[in-house]
Protein backbone atom coordinates (compact mmCIF):
# COMPACT_ATOMS: atom_id res chain seq x y z
CA UNK A 1 0.00 0.00 0.00
CA UNK A 2 1.13 3.29 -1.04
CA UNK A 3 1.51 5.99 1.68
CA UNK A 4 3.27 9.14 0.82
CA UNK A 5 4.84 10.00 4.00
CA UNK A 6 7.27 11.85 6.06
CA UNK A 7 8.45 12.67 9.99
CA UNK A 8 9.28 15.53 11.41
CA UNK A 9 11.86 14.96 13.81
CA UNK A 10 14.13 17.52 16.11
CA UNK A 11 17.35 17.59 17.83
CA UNK A 12 15.57 18.08 21.26
CA UNK A 13 12.73 19.39 22.49
CA UNK A 14 12.21 22.75 22.26
CA UNK A 15 13.14 22.96 18.65
CA UNK A 16 10.78 24.19 17.27
CA UNK A 17 8.77 20.78 15.75
CA UNK A 18 5.15 22.22 16.05
CA UNK A 19 5.50 25.13 14.30
CA UNK A 20 7.59 23.81 11.39
CA UNK A 21 5.35 20.91 11.60
CA UNK A 22 2.51 23.05 10.88
CA UNK A 23 4.17 25.02 8.48
CA UNK A 24 4.75 21.62 6.10
CA UNK A 25 0.95 20.71 6.64
CA UNK A 26 0.26 24.61 5.56
CA UNK A 27 2.23 24.01 2.11
CA UNK A 28 1.54 20.85 1.30
CA UNK A 29 -2.66 21.89 1.18
CA UNK A 30 -1.54 24.83 -0.04
CA UNK A 31 -0.55 22.77 -3.32
CA UNK A 32 -3.70 20.80 -3.04
CA UNK A 33 -3.18 18.15 -1.34
CA UNK A 34 -4.96 16.79 1.64
CA UNK A 35 -2.69 15.69 4.57
CA UNK A 36 -3.37 13.62 7.52
CA UNK A 37 -1.24 14.23 11.03
CA UNK A 38 -0.05 11.80 13.57
CA UNK A 39 1.64 13.32 16.35
CA UNK A 40 4.58 9.98 18.39
CA UNK A 41 4.18 10.02 22.03
CA UNK A 42 1.43 10.34 23.92
CA UNK A 43 0.65 13.97 23.62
CA UNK A 44 -2.66 15.36 23.39
CA UNK A 45 -1.77 19.12 22.90
CA UNK A 46 0.59 19.25 20.28
CA UNK A 47 -1.99 17.06 17.86
CA UNK A 48 -4.72 20.45 17.99
CA UNK A 49 -2.43 22.10 16.41
CA UNK A 50 -2.07 19.71 13.31
CA UNK A 51 -5.71 19.11 13.38
CA UNK A 52 -6.23 22.86 13.19
CA UNK A 53 -4.05 23.35 10.41
CA UNK A 54 -4.76 19.92 8.09
CA UNK A 55 -8.37 19.89 8.84
CA UNK A 56 -8.03 16.07 10.00
CA UNK A 57 -7.90 14.68 13.36
CA UNK A 58 -4.44 13.88 14.30
CA UNK A 59 -3.86 10.59 15.37
CA UNK A 60 -1.15 9.79 18.01
CA UNK A 61 1.52 7.06 17.56
CA UNK A 62 3.17 5.17 20.13
CA UNK A 63 5.03 2.26 20.84
CA UNK A 64 4.68 2.14 24.31
CA UNK A 65 1.04 2.38 24.56
CA UNK A 66 -0.19 0.66 21.07
CA UNK A 67 2.78 -2.42 20.63
CA UNK A 68 4.48 -2.20 17.04
CA UNK A 69 1.77 -3.83 15.46
CA UNK A 70 -0.99 -2.19 16.25
CA UNK A 71 1.27 1.06 15.67
CA UNK A 72 1.78 0.04 12.12
CA UNK A 73 -2.14 -1.29 11.55
CA UNK A 74 -3.32 2.28 13.05
CA UNK A 75 -1.18 4.35 11.08
CA UNK A 76 -1.82 2.33 7.46
CA UNK A 77 -5.43 2.69 8.10
CA UNK A 78 -6.09 6.51 9.28
CA UNK A 79 -3.43 7.12 6.68
CA UNK A 80 -6.73 8.33 3.68
CA UNK A 81 -5.13 11.47 2.56
CA UNK A 82 -3.30 12.61 -0.10
CA UNK A 83 0.65 13.10 1.97
CA UNK A 84 0.86 11.75 5.96
CA UNK A 85 3.04 14.04 8.28
CA UNK A 86 4.26 12.38 11.35
CA UNK A 87 5.60 14.97 14.26
CA UNK A 88 8.39 13.81 16.32
CA UNK A 89 9.13 13.88 19.96
CA UNK A 90 11.72 14.75 21.78
CA UNK A 91 14.93 14.34 20.15
CA UNK A 92 15.28 12.60 17.80
CA UNK A 93 16.96 9.31 19.51
CA UNK A 94 15.13 9.67 22.94
CA UNK A 95 13.37 6.59 23.47
CA UNK A 96 11.74 5.35 26.85
CA UNK A 97 13.43 6.09 29.82
CA UNK A 98 16.45 7.77 28.29
CA UNK A 99 18.09 4.38 28.02
CA UNK A 100 16.47 2.75 24.66
CA UNK A 101 15.62 3.61 21.40
CA UNK A 102 12.05 2.51 22.57
CA UNK A 103 9.04 4.44 21.50
CA UNK A 104 11.34 7.30 20.14
CA UNK A 105 10.64 9.50 17.01
CA UNK A 106 13.59 7.07 15.38
CA UNK A 107 11.82 4.01 16.66
CA UNK A 108 8.93 4.87 14.95
CA UNK A 109 10.33 6.03 11.54
CA UNK A 110 12.00 2.53 11.44
CA UNK A 111 8.82 0.56 12.16
CA UNK A 112 7.01 3.00 9.44
CA UNK A 113 9.82 2.95 6.98
CA UNK A 114 9.32 7.06 6.36
CA UNK A 115 12.20 9.10 5.43
CA UNK A 116 13.09 11.93 7.91
CA UNK A 117 13.32 15.45 7.77
CA UNK A 118 15.80 16.51 10.64
CA UNK A 119 15.08 20.00 12.41
CA UNK A 120 18.31 21.68 13.92
CA UNK A 121 18.38 25.18 16.05
CA UNK A 122 21.24 26.91 14.69
CA UNK A 123 20.63 30.29 17.05
CA UNK A 124 24.23 29.71 19.09
CA UNK A 125 26.28 27.78 16.39
CA UNK A 126 27.51 27.94 13.33
CA UNK A 127 30.29 25.83 11.79
CA UNK A 128 29.66 23.04 14.94
CA UNK A 129 26.48 22.66 13.12
CA UNK A 130 27.67 20.32 11.05
CA UNK A 131 28.87 18.37 14.03
CA UNK A 132 25.67 18.02 15.46
CA UNK A 133 24.08 16.67 11.75
CA UNK A 134 26.54 14.58 10.98
CA UNK A 135 26.55 12.61 15.08
CA UNK A 136 22.61 12.54 14.04
CA UNK A 137 23.42 11.07 11.06
CA UNK A 138 25.99 8.19 12.11
CA UNK A 139 25.02 7.24 15.51
CA UNK A 140 22.36 4.89 14.47
CA UNK A 141 23.16 3.02 10.95
CA UNK A 142 20.54 3.86 9.31
CA UNK A 143 19.12 7.30 10.45
CA UNK A 144 16.29 8.26 7.62
CA UNK A 145 17.47 11.70 7.64
CA UNK A 146 16.78 12.78 4.19
CA UNK A 147 17.26 16.65 5.09
CA UNK A 148 17.41 19.34 7.19
CA UNK A 149 15.71 22.69 8.45
CA UNK A 150 17.94 25.22 10.36
CA UNK A 151 15.94 27.12 12.55
CA UNK A 152 16.54 30.06 14.24
CA UNK A 153 18.77 31.88 12.23
CA UNK A 154 20.22 35.19 13.24
CA UNK A 155 21.25 36.77 9.53
CA UNK A 156 22.24 35.92 6.23
CA UNK A 157 26.19 35.88 7.11
CA UNK A 158 25.07 33.33 9.71
CA UNK A 159 23.64 31.55 7.52
CA UNK A 160 25.91 31.13 4.79
CA UNK A 161 28.12 30.01 7.64
CA UNK A 162 25.53 27.12 8.95
CA UNK A 163 25.19 26.07 4.37
CA UNK A 164 29.41 26.07 3.93
CA UNK A 165 29.91 24.05 6.80
CA UNK A 166 27.11 21.00 5.76
CA UNK A 167 27.98 20.73 2.35
CA UNK A 168 29.94 18.24 3.30
CA UNK A 169 27.32 15.87 4.10
CA UNK A 170 25.22 15.96 1.46
CA UNK A 171 22.14 16.00 2.98
CA UNK A 172 19.76 18.60 1.67
CA UNK A 173 18.74 21.93 3.80
CA UNK A 174 14.94 21.99 3.51
CA UNK A 175 14.66 25.29 4.73
CA UNK A 176 16.20 28.00 6.36
CA UNK A 177 14.13 29.91 8.88
CA UNK A 178 15.17 33.16 10.18
CA UNK A 179 15.38 34.06 14.23
CA UNK A 180 11.72 35.34 15.18
CA UNK A 181 10.18 35.02 18.31
CA UNK A 182 6.40 36.02 16.58
CA UNK A 183 6.63 32.55 15.13
CA UNK A 184 6.43 30.95 18.56
CA UNK A 185 3.92 28.88 20.11
CA UNK A 186 2.66 29.73 24.15
CA UNK A 187 3.31 27.52 26.38
CA UNK A 188 1.23 26.00 29.46
CA UNK A 189 2.74 23.87 32.43
CA UNK A 190 1.52 20.50 30.80
CA UNK A 191 3.23 22.03 26.86
CA UNK A 192 1.35 23.97 24.28
CA UNK A 193 -2.07 26.03 25.08
CA UNK A 194 -4.79 23.39 23.47
CA UNK A 195 -5.98 25.19 20.25
CA UNK A 196 -9.82 24.87 21.53
CA UNK A 197 -9.09 27.40 24.85
CA UNK A 198 -8.30 30.35 22.78
CA UNK A 199 -10.08 31.51 19.63
CA UNK A 200 -7.15 33.51 18.92
CA UNK A 201 -4.68 30.90 18.78
CA UNK A 202 -6.24 29.21 15.97
CA UNK A 203 -5.61 32.44 13.51
CA UNK A 204 -2.32 33.17 15.21
CA UNK A 205 -0.84 29.11 13.89
CA UNK A 206 -2.44 29.93 10.87
CA UNK A 207 0.03 32.71 10.30
CA UNK A 208 2.79 31.26 12.05
CA UNK A 209 2.45 28.30 9.79
CA UNK A 210 2.35 30.78 6.63
CA UNK A 211 4.77 32.93 7.85
CA UNK A 212 7.16 29.36 8.08
CA UNK A 213 6.28 27.81 4.64
CA UNK A 214 7.92 30.78 2.64
CA UNK A 215 10.55 29.57 4.22
CA UNK A 216 10.63 25.72 2.95
CA UNK A 217 11.23 23.62 -0.17
CA UNK A 218 8.32 22.02 -1.13
CA UNK A 219 9.21 20.77 -4.27
CA UNK A 220 12.05 18.65 -1.89
CA UNK A 221 9.18 18.04 0.49
CA UNK A 222 6.86 16.88 -1.54
CA UNK A 223 9.57 14.54 -3.63
CA UNK A 224 10.88 13.12 -0.03
CA UNK A 225 7.47 12.32 0.79
CA UNK A 226 6.60 10.00 -2.53
CA UNK A 227 9.85 8.43 -2.33
CA UNK A 228 8.85 5.27 0.38
CA UNK A 229 7.71 2.19 -0.11
CA UNK A 230 4.85 0.47 0.23
CA UNK A 231 3.37 -0.91 3.53
CA UNK A 232 1.38 -3.97 3.87
CA UNK A 233 -2.19 -3.61 3.47
CA UNK A 234 -4.91 -3.97 6.20
CA UNK A 235 -7.92 -5.31 6.43
CA UNK A 236 -10.92 -2.41 7.65
CA UNK A 237 -12.04 -3.16 11.09
CA UNK A 238 -15.77 -3.53 11.21
CA UNK A 239 -18.36 -1.62 12.83
CA UNK A 240 -20.90 -3.18 15.28
CA UNK A 241 -24.21 -2.19 15.70
CA UNK A 242 -24.94 0.62 18.53
CA UNK A 243 -25.99 -1.25 22.01
CA UNK A 244 -25.15 1.21 24.18
CA UNK A 245 -24.97 5.61 24.23
CA UNK A 246 -21.46 6.98 25.94
CA UNK A 247 -21.98 10.99 27.21
CA UNK A 248 -17.87 11.99 26.56
CA UNK A 249 -17.12 15.35 28.54
CA UNK A 250 -15.62 17.70 25.97
CA UNK A 251 -15.23 21.43 26.55
CA UNK A 252 -12.28 23.88 27.36
CA UNK A 253 -11.66 21.90 30.68
CA UNK A 254 -12.10 18.32 29.12
CA UNK A 255 -10.27 17.42 25.75
CA UNK A 256 -7.68 15.28 26.26
CA UNK A 257 -8.55 12.05 24.50
CA UNK A 258 -7.07 9.68 22.07
CA UNK A 259 -9.17 10.29 18.84
CA UNK A 260 -8.21 6.43 18.68
CA UNK A 261 -10.11 5.70 21.96
CA UNK A 262 -13.27 7.37 20.63
CA UNK A 263 -12.89 5.35 17.53
CA UNK A 264 -12.80 1.84 19.39
CA UNK A 265 -15.89 3.07 21.21
CA UNK A 266 -17.79 3.53 18.08
CA UNK A 267 -16.44 0.70 16.46
CA UNK A 268 -17.45 -1.71 19.13
CA UNK A 269 -21.13 -0.54 19.42
CA UNK A 270 -21.36 3.00 21.23
CA UNK A 271 -23.59 5.97 20.58
CA UNK A 272 -21.43 9.20 21.41
CA UNK A 273 -22.90 12.50 23.00
CA UNK A 274 -20.47 15.09 23.86
CA UNK A 275 -21.62 17.18 26.39
CA UNK A 276 -19.65 20.32 28.37
CA UNK A 277 -19.83 19.90 32.34
CA UNK A 278 -18.74 24.07 32.10
CA UNK A 279 -22.26 24.92 30.02
CA UNK A 280 -24.53 22.04 30.08
CA UNK A 281 -27.36 21.31 32.98
CA UNK A 282 -27.30 17.68 33.36
CA UNK A 283 -25.22 14.59 31.86
CA UNK A 284 -27.13 13.33 28.69
CA UNK A 285 -29.29 10.61 28.59
CA UNK A 286 -26.73 8.25 28.46
CA UNK A 287 -25.45 4.63 29.49
CA UNK A 288 -22.09 5.58 30.67
CA UNK A 289 -19.85 9.05 31.37
CA UNK A 290 -16.27 9.22 29.98
CA UNK A 291 -14.62 12.01 31.47
CA UNK A 292 -11.24 12.69 29.80
CA UNK A 293 -8.26 14.44 30.53
CA UNK A 294 -7.31 18.20 30.72
CA UNK A 295 -7.27 21.47 32.42
CA UNK A 296 -10.23 21.42 35.03
CA UNK A 297 -7.96 23.68 37.39
CA UNK A 298 -8.11 26.34 34.67
CA UNK A 299 -11.56 26.93 34.60
CA UNK A 300 -12.21 25.58 38.38
CA UNK A 301 -14.37 28.42 39.58
CA UNK A 302 -16.69 27.66 36.52
CA UNK A 303 -17.13 23.70 37.40
CA UNK A 304 -17.55 25.00 41.09
CA UNK A 305 -20.45 27.13 39.73
CA UNK A 306 -22.50 24.88 37.89
CA UNK A 307 -23.82 22.87 41.04
CA UNK A 308 -26.64 20.61 38.81
CA UNK A 309 -23.94 19.36 36.71
CA UNK A 310 -22.05 18.12 39.80
CA UNK A 311 -24.91 16.51 41.17
CA UNK A 312 -26.05 15.30 38.13
CA UNK A 313 -22.37 13.35 37.54
CA UNK A 314 -23.18 12.53 41.35
CA UNK A 315 -26.07 11.36 41.44
CA UNK A 316 -25.55 9.13 37.79
CA UNK A 317 -22.68 7.69 39.91
CA UNK A 318 -24.43 7.22 43.30
CA UNK A 319 -27.62 4.89 41.22
CA UNK A 320 -24.64 2.71 39.91
CA UNK A 321 -23.97 4.52 36.20
CA UNK A 322 -20.45 3.31 34.98
CA UNK A 323 -18.15 6.49 34.98
CA UNK A 324 -14.69 5.82 33.42
CA UNK A 325 -12.49 9.06 34.39
CA UNK A 326 -9.11 9.49 33.42
CA UNK A 327 -6.58 12.49 35.29
CA UNK A 328 -8.47 16.06 34.70
CA UNK A 329 -11.80 13.38 35.21
CA UNK A 330 -10.47 12.25 38.11
CA UNK A 331 -9.71 15.54 39.48
CA UNK A 332 -13.35 16.89 38.69
CA UNK A 333 -14.81 13.67 41.00
CA UNK A 334 -12.49 14.19 44.42
CA UNK A 335 -13.83 17.04 46.70
CA UNK A 336 -11.70 20.26 45.79
CA UNK A 337 -8.91 21.27 43.57
CA UNK A 338 -6.61 24.06 45.53
CA UNK A 339 -4.83 26.08 42.29
CA UNK A 340 -2.77 28.29 43.74
CA UNK A 341 -4.35 30.24 46.81
CA UNK A 342 -7.82 29.39 45.66
CA UNK A 343 -9.82 26.36 46.48
CA UNK A 344 -12.61 25.22 44.62
CA UNK A 345 -15.37 22.15 45.04
CA UNK A 346 -15.85 19.86 42.58
CA UNK A 347 -18.16 16.93 42.22
CA UNK A 348 -17.19 14.98 45.70
CA UNK A 349 -17.91 12.11 44.44
CA UNK A 350 -14.50 10.37 45.92
CA UNK A 351 -13.47 11.68 49.49
CA UNK A 352 -9.99 12.88 48.40
CA UNK A 353 -8.98 16.53 47.31
CA UNK A 354 -6.74 17.66 44.65
CA UNK A 355 -3.94 19.99 45.22
CA UNK A 356 -1.77 21.79 42.16
CA UNK A 357 1.96 21.18 42.57
CA UNK A 358 5.04 23.03 40.85
CA UNK A 359 6.21 19.42 40.32
CA UNK A 360 5.30 17.71 36.70
CA UNK A 361 4.47 14.12 36.64
CA UNK A 362 5.50 12.62 33.44
CA UNK A 363 5.83 8.93 32.84
CA UNK A 364 5.13 6.20 30.98
CA UNK A 365 3.45 3.54 33.39
CA UNK A 366 3.07 -0.44 33.60
CA UNK A 367 0.97 -2.10 36.04
CA UNK A 368 -1.78 -4.75 36.77
CA UNK A 369 -5.39 -4.25 37.02
CA UNK A 370 -6.01 -6.51 40.27
CA UNK A 371 -9.44 -7.53 40.23
CA UNK A 372 -12.62 -7.57 38.01
CA UNK A 373 -14.01 -4.00 36.75
CA UNK A 374 -15.90 -1.72 34.71
CA UNK A 375 -12.69 -1.74 31.84
CA UNK A 376 -11.42 -5.04 32.51
CA UNK A 377 -10.73 -8.53 34.17
CA UNK A 378 -7.20 -8.62 36.35
CA UNK A 379 -4.87 -7.82 33.01
CA UNK A 380 -1.06 -6.48 32.79
CA UNK A 381 -1.46 -2.92 31.19
CA UNK A 382 0.71 0.29 29.88
CA UNK A 383 -0.36 3.33 30.01
CA UNK A 384 0.96 7.35 30.71
CA UNK A 385 0.65 9.84 33.04
CA UNK A 386 1.03 13.53 32.69
CA UNK A 387 -0.03 16.14 35.51
CA UNK A 388 1.09 18.78 37.92
CA UNK A 389 -1.87 17.56 40.60
CA UNK A 390 -1.46 15.38 43.66
CA UNK A 391 -4.15 13.46 45.42
CA UNK A 392 -4.08 14.01 48.92
CA UNK A 393 -6.13 13.17 52.36
CA UNK A 394 -6.64 9.82 50.62
CA UNK A 395 -8.70 7.62 53.39
CA UNK A 396 -6.85 4.67 54.29
CA UNK A 397 -9.10 2.13 53.19
CA UNK A 398 -9.28 3.43 49.75
CA UNK A 399 -9.83 0.67 47.07
CA UNK A 400 -7.70 1.02 44.09
CA UNK A 401 -7.65 -1.29 40.78
CA UNK A 402 -4.22 -0.62 39.50
CA UNK A 403 -0.97 -2.00 40.99
CA UNK A 404 1.88 -0.07 39.32
CA UNK A 405 5.22 -1.43 38.60
CA UNK A 406 6.58 1.60 36.52
CA UNK A 407 4.94 5.30 37.44
CA UNK A 408 3.48 7.54 40.35
CA UNK A 409 -0.30 6.69 40.21
CA UNK A 410 -2.34 8.30 42.73
CA UNK A 411 -0.74 6.67 46.30
CA UNK A 412 2.71 4.74 46.21
CA UNK A 413 2.16 3.57 43.02
CA UNK A 414 -1.90 2.31 43.81
CA UNK A 415 -3.82 3.98 40.82
CA UNK A 416 -7.41 3.80 39.88
CA UNK A 417 -9.72 4.70 42.95
CA UNK A 418 -13.02 3.13 42.48
CA UNK A 419 -16.76 3.31 44.28
CA UNK A 420 -19.85 2.36 42.19
CA UNK A 421 -19.47 1.77 39.55
CA UNK A 422 -16.81 4.13 38.72
CA UNK A 423 -13.43 4.32 38.14
CA UNK A 424 -10.95 7.14 38.52
CA UNK A 425 -7.35 7.49 37.59
CA UNK A 426 -4.27 9.39 36.64
CA UNK A 427 -3.05 6.59 34.12
CA UNK A 428 -4.21 7.35 30.28
CA UNK A 429 -5.02 3.83 28.50
CA UNK A 430 -4.84 3.27 25.00
CA UNK A 431 -7.82 1.33 24.41
CA UNK A 432 -7.35 -0.76 21.53
CA UNK A 433 -3.76 -1.82 23.35
CA UNK A 434 -6.15 -4.69 24.82
CA UNK A 435 -10.36 -5.17 24.61
CA UNK A 436 -11.06 -1.82 27.08
CA UNK A 437 -13.14 -0.80 24.80
CA UNK A 438 -15.40 -3.71 24.34
CA UNK A 439 -14.93 -4.27 28.14
CA UNK A 440 -16.40 -1.21 28.71
CA UNK A 441 -19.20 -1.29 26.80
CA UNK A 442 -20.01 -5.22 27.60
CA UNK A 443 -19.89 -4.57 30.96
CA UNK A 444 -22.14 -1.12 30.74
CA UNK A 445 -24.76 -3.60 29.00
CA UNK A 446 -24.65 -5.82 32.69
CA UNK A 447 -25.77 -2.85 34.61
Amino acid sequence: MRIPRLVIAGSTSGVGKTSITSAIIYGLKKRGFSVQPFKVGPDYIDPSYLSSISKNETKNLDVWLMGKQELIQSFTRNSNSDISIIEGVMGYYDGFGGKSNLASTHHVATLLQSPVILILDASKTSRSIAATALGFTKFHKNSRISGIILNKIGSKKHEDLCRSALSNLKIPIIGVIPKNPSVNLESRHLGLIPVGEQKQLHKKIRQISKDISDYLDFDIIEKICKTTPSLEKIKPLKTKKSKISIAIALDNSFNFYYHDNIEALRREGAKIKFFSPINDKKVPNCDLIYLGGGFPEILASSLTKNSSMKKSIKNNAENGMPIYAECGGLMYLTNSITYGKKKSKMVGLFDVDTIMTKKMTLNYTEGKINSNCLISKPHNFRAHEFHYSKIINVPKDSKFLYDLKIGEGISSHKDALTEYNTIASYCHLYFDSAKFASNLIENTLKF
